[in-house]
């Protein structure tokens, strides 16, 4: 029966095989922290990620807009959830289809393209399900 004698290539020679200088492998514990921890690590940190995590913070977040449509979509997915889920217990819930209904007629505006495309297409979804039940 074989042993294991320790993580990484083994030294001995198969026959057919080029023996080659053997590799330390495995993993190594960090460096202990040092006095000056903290300037250790950001000494590491390259200097194009700061810059583009300035930039970004220079953009600005995203504009009160696209909050509001973002929270808007997320609420209409949440509503479709809803009625899925009652849908599959056997039961019609009329407050979520008109709650449905009400959210789908006043969609805010977004001023990001791809939110607006995303919050388009869940309407587009909402208003099938309400056209399925002649809402």
């Amino acid at each position: 029966m074989a042993a294991i004698e320790g993580i990484g290539r083994t030294t001995s020679t198969r026959p057919g095989y080029r023996t080659t200088a053997p590799t330390e492998a495995g993993f190594a514990l960090p460096p202990e922290p040092s006095a000056a921890g903290t300037t250790a690590s950001t000494a590491a940190v390259p200097m194009a990620s700061l810059a583009s995590m300035l930039t970004l913070q220079e953009l600005g977040g995203e504009t009160a807009e696209d909050r509001d449509a973002r929270r808007h979509g997320h609420d209409l997915l949440a509503l479709l959830g809803e009625l899925q889920r009652s849908l599959l217990a056997g039961s019609d819930d009329a407050a979520t289809l008109t709650h449905l209904a009400d959210l789908a007629a006043a969609v805010p505006h977004a001023t990001d393209r791809r939110l607006a495309a995303m919050i388009s297409a869940i309407t587009v979804r909402v208003r099938v399900e309400l056209a399925r039940r002649q809402l």
